[in-house]
């Protein structure tokens, strides 16, 4: 039963393997590409909708940070303009400070602050000419 039996390829055709059928990609149906439209406009206006409210809310932190920047920027002037007085009261006050410390202005210090003078020193006392012209004058016309 197992015997070898003769080729028949020369009696008769070669036999064909089936050709491979091409496997057609499936359309989309109009229905289909329309449903897919919609949901591309709903992710676009959902997009949209995020950035308005983004937009809305970084509009809204802007106008409560404002006044908050406004006043932090005025106290920041008043603090300079303080520092800057401040300074120029510490240059005038070491100014005083060396010169109150230095050895050959003490003398000139002791004048001013008190009363006593250099005993080679005279003192100069400006008066009023016009008092003394007017006290003259009314010297004179009583006297007659």
């Amino acid at each position: 039963m197992n015997a070898i039996q003769p080729s028949r390829h020369s009696s008769q055709q070669p036999i064909q393997q089936p050709t491979p059928k091409r496997l057609k990609s499936p359309r989309p149906k109009r229905h289909l590409r329309a449903r897919s439209y919609q949901v591309m406009a709903l992710e676009t206006t959902a997009k949209i909708g995020v950035n308005v409210a983004l937009t809305v809310a970084a509009v809204s932190a802007l106008t409560q940070l404002l006044p908050y920047h406004w006043s932090q920027q005025e106290k920041l002037r008043a603090i300079r303009t303080e520092v800057n007085l401040a300074e120029a009261r510490v240059s005038t006050l070491k100014a005083d400070f060396s010169r109150n410390f230095d050895p050959g202005q003490t003398n000139q210090i002791m004048q001013q602050q008190g009363y006593r003078f250099d005993p080679n020193q005279r003192r100069i006392v400006f008066t009023d000419q016009q008092a003394d012209s007017s006290d003259s004058l009314d010297a004179s016309q009583s006297s007659p």
